[in-house]
């Protein structure tokens, strides 16, 4: 018998699991609380352009998506540094054939829905979720348009609708559900800096731009059609945070003096920065992320993180690849649940790890001289011995390895280089065979490191 799936949520996660499902022979219904975002011009403010990887492009590749997904995609094989001065620095985040690919979210998901209904989903927007049962699979909606409520009944339910998901909320009323929200003192505001007048790109087009200033910090990532998505991080209290930018001319002061080479690119700064929403970033954990054999949790609904390791979006589209694969009998739903349950918990909360220190490394290190050279000498030693290390950012952008897993062997690879850069005169000796050989000395006596 055909299995019967309700999605909630109609967006990234949701929709490419839509995919999976009617790859599987399901029939799909799709519930989104919003208006069809298809109908409406794709508005700017909210949002931070998405960083696709290896472990996002996998995902599209098992349902034949990918090559669509390309069409919207520019390359980034690297970071380009603004220092204070406007000096600028190249990046690399792996070898040089490696990249990881700026894509705008609203096209990506217009995209991905279009792909599902081609498929057969249907989707149903303005339907908000008020309940889901306890007992079987079944939900209720609001219907937004004709003001009535409906009851849905399916095989299973999945909940993909984000970070404030209304499914998971029902099932946090289960007893021994385990739920936690920590948001970091830190917000971000969406900015765009404009093509020139010719379509062409202001700063380079292949890189991830970032300005790193310690306590704020500006990343800004191409769009085709010549602009930029940016987005700025800073706290909502404090100094020069969002409470105390209240004015055009602070503004413009606060770019002029800690943004110089930003603030010219932006004409209509000032008026973009109080247009644009000032958004809130947390880490919320649950566990687990089924209900019984009949309700799952995708997405941020099941491990939403902060976004400074790019990874929200792979990590969503990786849950509905690993998903796919645990349903193995199609008549025994829960232990499939079970195994997915478990097998993605662990790696929920290593891709928070991840997220939180890559904050610091985003904003404190890339511009400490110190970090580059440690960075050259890992990438030195990756190349010579592919299979004794592989950096960490390599190990979370490029490969499949499991987020726990990466965060694990990262941490262990942290405390073996600071055995490297305590050598005397690393700075000087760092391209040496001798520090490759001492290097390989210590990983060998403490394990493959990989």
């Amino acid at each position: 018998m055909k299995k019967n799936i309700v999605i909630v949520g109609a967006g990234l996660a949701g929709s490419l699991c839509a995919l999976y499902m009617l790859k599987r022979g399901y029939q799909v219904r799709i519930y989104e609380r919003r208006p069809d975002m298809r109908k409406t011009a794709l508005v700017a403010g909210r949002s931070i352009n998405l960083a696709l990887s290896k472990r996002g492009w996998t995902a599209l590749e098992k349902v034949n998506v990918d090559e669509y997904v390309r069409d919207i995609a520019i390359p980034m094989p690297k970071r380009i540094m603004h220092d204070d001065d406007g000096n600028l620095t190249d990046q690399y985040y792996g070898n040089k054939d490696q990249a990881i690919f700026s894509v705008p979210r609203g096209e990506l998901n217009v995209l991905l829905m279009n792909l599902a209904e081609k498929e057969g989903a249907k989707i149903f927007f303005n339907h908000k979720c008020t309940d889901v049962s306890f007992d079987k699979a079944e939900l209720n909606f609001y219907n937004n348009a004709t003001q009535k409520n409906i009851t849905i009944e399916c095989d299973l339910i999945v909940g993909a609708d984000g970070a404030y998901s209304a499914v998971r909320d029902k099932m946090m009323r289960q007893d021994r559900f385990q739920f936690s929200q920590f948001y970091i003192e830190h917000g971000y505001k969406e900015l765009l800096i404009p093509a020139n007048p010719d379509g062409t790109h202001k700063i380079e087009k292949n890189a991830l731009h970032i300005w790193p200033r310690g306590n704020f910090m500006l990343i800004a990532l191409p769009n085709l059609d010549g602009s930029y998505t940016c987005t700025l991080f800073s706290p909502f209290e404090g100094n020069d945070s969002f409470e105390k930018l209240d004015t055009d001319q602070k503004v413009n002061e606060f770019f002029s003096r800690v943004f110089p080479d930003f603030t010219k690119l932006i004409p209509d700064l000032s008026d973009q920065f109080f247009k644009n929403p000032t958004s809130s970033m947390g880490i919320f954990k649950c566990y687990p992320w089924h209900l019984n054999d009949y309700c799952v949790l995708i997405g941020d609904s099941a491990h939403a993180t902060v976004p400074f390791y790019g990874q929200g979006m792979n990590a969503s589209f990786e849950d509905c690849r690993i998903l796919d694969e645990l349903i193995n009998d199609e008549d025994d739903l829960k232990s499939s649940l079970i195994r997915y349950s478990q097998a993605r918990k662990s790696n929920g909360d290593g891709l928070q790890d991840l997220s939180l220190h890559n904050f610091i490394v985003m904003r404190d290190k890339t511009a400490d001289p110190k970090f580059l050279l440690q960075k050259k000498i890992e990438q030195k030693f990756s190349k010579l011995h592919p299979e004794k290390w592989v950096p960490l950012y390599s190990m979370v952008s490029f490969t499949n390895t499991p987020y726990s897993e990466a965060w694990k062997i990262g941490m262990k690879q942290e405390k073996l280089m600071e055995q490297i850069m305590s050598i005397e005169n690393i700075n000087e000796l760092w391209d040496t065979d001798e520090v490759m050989q001492k290097m390989l000395k210590i990983v060998k006596n403490t394990q493959k490191i990989t």
